[in-house]
């Protein structure tokens, strides 16, 4: 399996890179690029794809590529990065795969999940959690590999309940006005649960309060 080749580089050096492939019997991953730029869109990521799937495999191109041996990654961006447009990209993503798999038969999708949650760097539970909500939804939809922690990914169901929700609105874009600040608080109990082993630190409600109010307790 040969990762990566795409159209950034034009049509007639991305053919060229798959005939040389395919010469070798490999696989090929094409990352959703093309001479403008990377996918972001579901718009691009589907138009791109099935350039790339029209020029492997329709005769008139001389490359006729197994559509089974391609694997196409449309590309997961992070999300809830404080930037609105953003919080769009997993959507994208899993809705793109669908029409993908539809469009380019007997083709596959891969992704690298990492990059997702990459906002929340250091926060590895919720990191997990977010990963598995994806993985829920983008396999349901036609995702069938991935490059991936399986090790650091817990189970769909496994995952707390209110965590799990808040997931779920950030993949899904449900709750595009308040879902960075919300998860930011939840960043702040998750780490706060760590120092104090997995127990969150209770704040004495008298130090809420004022200068003066605290001197007077």
């Amino acid at each position: 399996l040969v990762n990566s080749i795409s159209l950034k580089v034009g049509e007639e050096l991305f053919i060229k890179h798959a005939k040389e492939i395919l010469k070798y019997g490999a696989g090929v991953v094409v990352m959703a690029f093309d001479e403008k730029g990377q996918a972001a869109t579901k718009q691009d990521k589907i138009r791109i794809c099935c350039r790339a799937f029209n020029i492997l495999c329709s005769p008139e191109y001389g490359v006729n590529f197994p559509p089974e041996d391609i694997i196409f990654d449309p590309n997961i961006l992070t999300i809830c990065t404080g930037i609105a447009e953003h919080n769009q990209y997993g959507v994208d993503f899993i809705q793109a795969t669908k029409s993908i798999r539809k469009l380019c038969p007997y083709s596959h999708i891969s992704g690298g999940l990492s990059n997702l949650s990459f906002a929340f760097r250091g926060v590895n539970k919720l990191r997990g959690a977010m990963h598995s909500v994806f993985l829920y939804y983008a396999i349901k939809d036609g995702m069938d590999f991935g490059i991936v922690d399986a090790g650091g990914i817990p189970l769909f169901d496994d995952i707390e309940s209110d965590l799990r929700q808040l997931c779920v609105e950030a993949v899904l874009n449900q709750d595009p006005e308040n879902i960075v600040e919300r998860l930011l608080e939840k960043c702040e109990l998750i780490k706060a649960e760590k120092e104090t082993g997995g127990v969150a630190k209770k704040v004495d409600e008298w130090r809420t309060k004022s200068v003066e109010e605290r001197l007077s307790h």
